[in-house]
Order: C-alpha cells, then sequence, then structure tokens
C-alpha cells in the first residue's frame, strides 16, 4: 500500500525520486514451542487456578496440537507465561 502511495506521488509531481526496494517484513510468531508445550500440559485444575476456563483450554490445546501459527489471547497468553504453577 505504501508503494503505491509512493508511486502515485510520483507521478503527480509531488515526490522527484521514486524507490524501487522491497520493504523489510518483519514476521513474528506468537505460538513459541515452550507456549505449546506448556498448554498441552496444563491440567484442567491448573487452568481453573489460572483462571482459564473449560472451553478456552479445549481450544487452546486443539491449536497447540496443530502445526499451524495461532494466536492466544493476551490475557490468557500473560496468565499462562507470568504464573508458573
Amino acid at each position: 500500500m505504501m508503494k503505491a502511495n509512493e508511486l502515485a506521488q510520483y507521478l503527480m509531481g509531488r515526490h522527484k525520486v521514486l524507490d524501487f526496494s522491497n520493504p523489510s517484513l518483519e514476521l513474528r510468531r506468537e505460538d513459541d514451542f515452550e507456549l505449546r508445550q506448556k498448554i498441552l500440559s496444563l491440567t484442567q485444575s491448573e487452568a481453573k487456578k489460572l483462571g482459564i476456563g473449560k472451553s478456552s483450554l479445549h481450544y487452546l490445546r486443539k491449536h497447540a496440537r496443530s502445526d499451524k501459527p495461532f494466536k492466544v489471547y493476551g490475557k490468557v497468553r500473560g496468565r499462562l507465561v507470568e504464573n508458573r504453577i
């Protein structure tokens, strides 16, 4: 999108130079190996102590078993990472 805007400004004469370099991309994964293992090893009673409900734990386990990347809601992630049982 930024490159399209730069091209439009160049064609309209607002910029004298057109930069054809590719923007650098930074890809981050939120689901590292340690977090997946923590989710899979978490029991229902431990999850309850952390304030994680049954359905949330079910879906976290489901996503942790797959090879696809997934996101963890910020509050739940904080509970999993900060609180060690």
